[in-house]
């Protein structure tokens, strides 16, 4: 017995001195500090470092350091041996930092929030205001899929490249595209390009989640929020929206509808958060067979039935297709996508008068116009505003004075509820530490 409690010694104390010289090779700066200048290793893993690890390191070449010493390699060499058998000609002290960061990157990716938007027309400003808001409070990057008429293409590329130097985003341009045999008839259904986003799921085939906004969306607070609801949806629901309306008397589909829509007063779709994994894999309930149909089969039956009755277009379909299948839709407050209609007749989103309004769905064009004076005063407010921090920092005061103008109308009289958030976002944004801004 005695003897095997030797060996066991006898193996521990091996290991522990092969880990301590292990641990003094990786510690021992290069040439001991020959060159002057201490000949610190951790220089080209701090310069990687500040770059946000975006930077490919493989082939990046040699690393020079101080004193002229040009004796460490790539850092893909570091994997040539274990850190205590490493070749002379690589330092031990970068290849264990850099294999650890490797690892831990490769542990714990950073999550993307992909947020696509479809533009036509005269939607370029509105589309980059839209873009604009989600940057500025967002927390994980972003990463845009814009789908757009070719001749917008190289205007959205010169206004996104100008916001390079945020580094929190990457966008893609897509032109607009429908099936080859329907192409004209799904162009013009309600309004140009709108019901791209019923093909998203069959065009961004590598995503998993997106959240769609329409053009005349502004974010109030961080994208991360309402991006978080996915991880709320239950083993059925693949998408998400907001009621059409709150109050039934003044709702759109139960009283004009011509067609089947979702709950009591349908669903906006402007605002709609998807599992698009679900949504591409789900065979859908539907009133035309008893053959459950996927989402790229059942899109042009259910066009081709009730064309003739639909007055808004893709919406329409989507309430459709939801009614028969309900189990499937996850739906968030108003206050995520709060429009005219829930003040135009006096205040009727409940959660907005409590904590505030989160998403702005400026519709019916009242960005543009003086009819709904309180969500033109907030669109230009952050249309005007630029990514400096002072510039932000001093939107709210401005605003809350444009804001009081508008008093004469039913929204206007609820103003504050237009400023509450934004101004709790504001105050998250600069309490954040300067890495997370």
């Amino acid at each position: 017995m005695r003897r095997y409690l030797r060996i066991v010694v006898l193996c521990l104390a091996c290991g522990f001195c092969s880990l301590l010289y292990a641990f003094s090779q990786l510690a021992v700066s290069p040439e001991e500090g020959a060159g002057g200048g201490g000949g610190k290793p951790q220089a080209a893993v701090a310069s990687w470092l500040a770059g946000g690890g975006r930077s490919t390191l493989r082939g990046a070449g040699p690393v020079a350091h101080p004193g002229g010493s040009d004796r460490c390699k790539d850092f893909s060499l570091c994997y040539w041996n274990p850190y205590w058998m490493l070749p002379s000609d690589v330092c031990g002290m970068n290849c264990f930092w850099e294999a650890a960061f490797r690892y831990n990157l490769k542990m714990q990716p950073v999550e993307k929030m992909h947020l696509a938007v479809v533009a036509c027309g005269e939607r370029l400003e509105e589309t980059m205001t839209m873009l604009k808001s989600a940057i500025i409070f967002s927390i994980k990057p972003l990463q845009f899929h814009i789908f757009a008429e070719d001749q917008l293409h190289q205007s959205f590329k010169g206004r996104l490249d100008s916001w390079s130097f945020l580094q929190t985003f990457n966008y893609t341009l897509y032109p607009i595209t429908f099936p080859s045999e329907n192409a004209a008839e799904w162009k013009k259904l309600f309004k140009p390009c709108a019901s791209q986003r019923l093909f998203l799921p069959l065009i961004l085939k590598e995503v998993d989640s997106l959240l769609y906004v329409d053009t005349d969306i502004l974010f109030l607070r961080p994208v991360d929020d309402i991006w978080s609801f996915l991880k709320k949806f239950n083993s059925t629901q693949i998408a998400a929206m907001a009621p059409e309306h709150e109050e039934p008397r003044i709702g759109w589909y139960n009283r004009f509808a011509r067609h089947p829509y979702y709950g009591k007063t349908g669903v906006n779709s402007g605002v709609m958060l998807m599992n698009m994994t679900r949504m591409r894999r789900k065979y859908f309930k539907n009133d035309m067979t008893t053959v459950r149909l996927q989402w790229g089969d059942i899109l042009m039956p259910l066009l081709k039935k009730y064309k003739l009755n639909i007055t808004w277009g893709d919406q329409d379909l989507l309430n459709i297709m939801f009614s028969h299948n309900p189990e499937s839709l996850f739906v968030f407050p108003c206050q995520w996508n709060y429009r005219p209609d829930h003040c135009i007749y006096g205040s009727n989103c409940q959660e907005a008068e409590e904590d505030g309004i989160f998403i702005l769905h400026g519709n019916r064009g009242v960005y543009h116009d003086d009819k709904q004076p309180a969500f033109r005063a907030v669109y230009e407010a952050l249309r005007n505003c630029s990514f400096e921090d002072d510039n932000i920092h001093s939107l709210l005061k401005p605003l809350e004075l444009e804001l009081q103008k508008t008093v004469h109308t039913y929204c206007g009289k609820i103003y504050k509820i237009f400023i509450k958030q934004l101004a709790k976002s504001i105050r998250d944004l600069y309490a954040r530490s300067p890495k997370e801004k």
